[in-house]
């Protein structure tokens, strides 16, 4: 993959379907837009597809024509070479959109009607679809208010009380904590200084009852009150119903489908009739406490529904009580599995008919935002987004349905939602108030993109299509075949009857509008402040398959602190997918445009991003600017022009950044490719001057200056410079070597090496290396981790640290790290706490620390801490053997500049204990197989775990010699 593209692929998210400005392609070609070019692009590779030929169009002097594509491409041999190799190697196009988990079924599907996409549209589903993971415990979405939530839904919609908050900035946003620990809480939050604790969702601590959610808890030490439904009636419809009557509970542990299964049985019949099934969510939580006798239930029908099939709302109490003679285990615990039933049950989302939860999480997502960022809308758009609350449920849910699918557009008749009543009013409602977009048979396709709209049709439907026109001889099977060939005859001119065709297979279908689609997107970036999270991350959290962690958002400033910074960012974020759709496509030419737009953009960005404000935002905030975006699609564009050998372009992008971007990590990796691009070009002085400059440049770190300082020692020679630099001793410095053999399966060039093991298996080289280690190589136990285990310990070790209470880094509840981490202020703004913790893990308790934060946070989603992937007592060796002062050296270099040192650490890491008491050592290995290097970034950490005292080497595996 070309240097950036995955990090440019990760800031654009979800591909926006809104084209790039008219206006901001003018900045670059006033004569073209961006949009007239992209659609150009596809209408000659349409037809090039569909003819013969292909090159009867008018190319540019110096530009040819592509065979395969038709494409008109530079005329030189590398850009030839290069659109060659893609073109003939490019699978399926990716689409526009992405789909999200939203747009998949949790639920059992109804084989007859596959069009359904419905989440936890079937009743049995609630009890029979086994999840993974633990219901989240630590109340990060409690609804904390005393009125009872609505589960029909109305315009004030009932959010997590740390969602709530004020326009105001200066305020802070509610602190999230479980509910044993909101009176500590609330003793040691006073106010201080400009922030302002906000506290107003909290319970009152001296009544005797409270209500969380539908949770009634009468004494929250003994027993608690659920108002909560029985599912799956489809399977037990013949018994009659009677409100009142008492109901049992019973364990179903041999159920199929899911082993947390509880079933719903009528209390004191002959026979028990069985009523259906607990709520899976529910059940999850409540299993285990049945399992163990350590909870007794007994309940009642509230109510009996109008529909047959409907779910039926029953009371739940629910009795805790404990065997003093009994043991448990540490994470097995009675007031752990309490309290993880406490926070599940507390959560309002589990409570609500799931079909709905999606609905709602939507409204609190642009509640949120309206409260919060308000300022960044116009009023236009405000009153549009307020309207949203004023739609019926079955618009909202339509709408929300829409939107978090793939799309385009989508067919009515295809349609079907058991939540939304009457479809066909929903879908008016929300084209009369601008939602959506939706055609007919009597509409005209000119005003929409033709290809998005065919997109619907299924192959067969095509084909009948193309019969219909009497296009008989076209002998194209493909889908891409197909759509070519009906975009041709549209483009020619050559079919006016054909929208009219299409239009009468597709029926009416409907889509986002372009307004809607804008506004959404900008306030689900605002809400996340990402592109990697989005609806989905709500689903998640009510499956309990993801828990975030605690901390507080105190929150003095906005990221966005102006409508102009915002509108500037998202301008850049689109022309970051077009250079990726561009690159996808391998339109070349689209490419180099959004290069140059960007360079343009840059050199002008300084200007006005230092226009005068009154109070400077934080540092770490520069990630989320238009600069920030087009610094990134321009390292991209470098690795494009050197993968085509435009030196001259790369050399000229590379002297911007370096002239514009005074602060950035990559700055390193500028001046490394500045230097090696200009050697290209026999520029060896400057090569070298460049060089020289980026080894003192205070951003250049880590690899790269290693990189860096290696290439001054190589082009440093005489009568070039005389002086011999200071570190050419330190970079060169001989790194031990060991050297075993392998029986190898294969030795093809470029392949991955594959060995057979000791043990006669096959393997890869770091395999047959922890082998090697644990046998003859002095009796070595280890992981091959690389730096996934350093990281899982560094978050285990440095938890409270990360999620401390400082201001501007959490904005969200769905941050697993803060903003700053990254930067050089996470260690600047908690330097004491962080030296506080060094020292107690240098003082030899890091067992503890560890042990600890493992029972305390286990599950909980932690930026670089795997919880799969490394055991407790794997961590703990680790921990012991490498000793409290090296370790404490490494956390600080990690806390010190996180994003600079968190990649290329050594393969192995290998402990072993030396005597019962407990003593024993580590080492760290590099693995390279035959013809691998040593890279910059790794020759950098073994420099520096050499210099804290590690164990350090390097395992090189050859293959048997031909003699032995």
């Amino acid at each position: 993959m070309l240097t950036g593209r995955e990090s440019l692929v990760r800031l654009i998210g979800r591909r926006h379907r809104s084209p790039l400005p008219a206006a901001l392609a003018l900045a670059v070609l006033p004569s073209r837009s961006l949009q007239d070019d992209a659609a150009d692009a596809e209408r000659d590779a349409a037809m090039g597809s569909s003819s013969s030929g292909g090159g009867d169009a008018a190319v540019a002097a110096g530009s040819v024509a592509c065979p395969v594509c038709g494409e008109s491409i530079r005329g030189t041999d590398y850009c030839v070479n290069t659109h060659l190799d893609i073109c003939l190697t490019r699978g399926t196009k990716r689409k526009l959109t992405q789909s999200t988990l939203l747009d998949f079924s949790f639920s059992k599907k109804d084989t007859a009607d596959p069009a359904l996409n419905n989440l936890n549209d079937s009743d049995e589903a609630e009890h029979m679809e086994p999840t993974n993971g633990n219901v989240s415990s630590d109340g990060a979405f409690l609804s904390l208010n005393n009125d009872k939530v609505n589960l029909k839904g109305s315009a004030n919609a009932s959010s997590p009380g740390c969602l709530h908050g004020s326009p105001d900035i200066s305020e802070t946003c509610d602190t999230c904590l479980p509910p044993d620990a909101l009176l500590p809480y609330m003793e040691n939050t006073a106010n201080s200084g400009v922030v302002k604790k906000c506290l107003s969702h909290m319970p009152s601590t001296d009544s005797t009852s409270s209500t969380i959610g539908l949770l009634s808890v009468t004494d929250s030490s003994d027993s608690v009150v659920v108002d909560t439904v029985i599912v799956g009636r489809r399977f037990h419809d013949n018994i009659e119903l009677q409100e009142g009557a008492s109901i049992a509970l019973l364990r179903d542990p041999q159920n199929a489908k899911d082993p947390d299964a509880i079933k719903v049985l009528y209390a004191g019949s002959e026979c028990e009739q069985m009523l259906g099934y607990l709520p899976r969510e529910l059940a999850k939580v409540l299993a285990p406490l049945l399992d163990r006798h350590y909870i007794e239930c007994e309940g009642c029908v509230v109510g009996v529904p109008e529909q047959q099939l409907d779910h039926v709302p029953i009371q739940l109490k629910c009795q805790k009580y404990t065997d003093e003679n009994e043991t448990y285990d540490d994470l097995k615990h009675p007031q752990f599995l309490w309290g993880n039933f406490i926070g599940a049950v507390g959560n309002g989302n589990l409570l609500q008919p799931s079909s709905t939860r999606y609905q709602a999480n939507f409204r609190l997502m642009i509640t949120d935002v309206m409260a919060n960022h308000s300022h960044l809308f116009s009023d236009k758009e405000k009153s549009f987004l307020d309207s949203f609350q004023l739609l019926s449920d079955d618009g909202q849910r339509l709408f929300v349905r829409i939107y978090t699918r793939k799309g385009p557009w989508f067919r009515m008749s295809s349609i079907s939602y058991r939540e939304i009543s009457d479809l066909g009013q929903a879908a008016m409602e929300l084209k009369l108030a601008g939602y959506i977009d939706m055609i007919s048979c009597m509409d005209d396709l000119s005003n929409y993109d033709f290809k998005e709209v065919i997109d619907v049709l299924s192959v067969l439907e095509m084909k009948e299509i193309l019969k219909e026109l009497q296009k008989n001889n076209v002998s194209c099977t493909r889908r891409h075949e197909l759509l070519s060939t009906l975009l041709s005859l549209y483009h020619n001119g050559t079919c006016t009857i054909l929208p009219k065709r299409i239009l009468k297979w597709t029926g009416t279908c409907i889509r986002t509008s372009d307004v809607a689609d804008e506004l959404m997107w900008r306030v689900q970036r605002l809400f996340f402040l990402n592109g990697d999270q989005d609806l989905s991350s709500f689903l998640l959290v009510d499956l309990g398959l993801v828990r975030f962690p605690v901390y507080a958002c105190t929150i003095s400033h906005r990221v966005f602190q102006e409508r102009s910074d915002l509108l500037q960012y998202k301008e850049a974020i689109q022309v970051a997918q077009v250079m990726d759709q561009s690159l996808d496509n391998s339109n070349m030419e689209m490419v180099t445009r959004c290069i140059e737009l960007s360079e343009n953009r840059l050199s002008t960005a300084p200007k006005e991003e230092n226009a005068t404000r009154a109070e400077s935002p934080p540092s770490f905030f520069s990630r989320f600017s238009a600069s920030s975006v087009y610094s990134k699609i321009l390292t991209l564009g470098v690795s494009v022009y050197e993968r085509d050998r435009r030196y001259t372009d790369a050399i000229r992008v590379l002297k911007r950044l370096l002239s514009t971007v005074a602060s950035d990590r990559k700055r390193g990796y500028w001046a490394l490719r500045l230097s090696v691009d200009l050697e290209h070009m026999n520029c060896s002085n400057e090569s070298l001057s460049i060089a020289e400059a980026g080894v003192i440049d205070p951003w250049v770190r880590a690899g790269s200056k290693i990189a860096l300082q290696r290439r001054v020692v190589r082009l440093s020679k005489p009568p070039r410079r005389w002086k011999v630099p200071s570190y050419a001793n330190a970079v060169t410095k001989n790194i031990k070597e060991v050297n075993i053999e392998g029986r190898p399966l294969n030795c093809e060039t470029g392949a991955k090496n594959v060995f057979y093991g000791y043990d006669g298996e096959l393997c890869g080289v770091e395999q047959l290396a922890l082998q090697y280690y644990a046998d003859e190589g002095g009796g070595w136990r280890g992981t091959h981790s690389e730096g996934g285990i350093w990281m899982t310990i560094f978050g285990l070790l440095m938890w409270d640290v990360i999620f401390s209470d400082v201001p501007d880094v959490f904005q969200t509840k769905f941050q697993t790290a803060p903003l700053d981490l990254e930067t050089d202020e996470f260690y600047r703004s908690r330097k004491d706490l962080i030296e506080s913790q060094l020292k107690k893990i240098q003082d030899g308790i890091a067992e503890e620390i560890l042990i600890s934060s493992w029972e305390l946070h286990q599950g909980t989603s932690c930026r670089g801490v795997n919880w799969d992937r490394h055991s407790l007592t794997d961590l703990r060796a680790a921990v012991v053997c490498t000793g409290g002062h090296r370790l404490a050296s490494l956390l600080r270099h990690l806390a010190l500049d996180y994003r600079s040192w968190s990649s290329g650490m050594p393969d192995l890491l290998l402990w072993r204990f030396l005597d019962e008491r407990g003593g024993g050592e580590a080492k760290l290995v590099e693995v390279k197989g035959p013809r691998d290097q040593l890279s910059e970034q790794q020759r950098a950490w073994i420099l520096v775990l050499m210099d804290f005292g590690f164990d350090v080497e390097v395992c090189k595996v050859s293959p048997v010699s031909k003699r032995r």
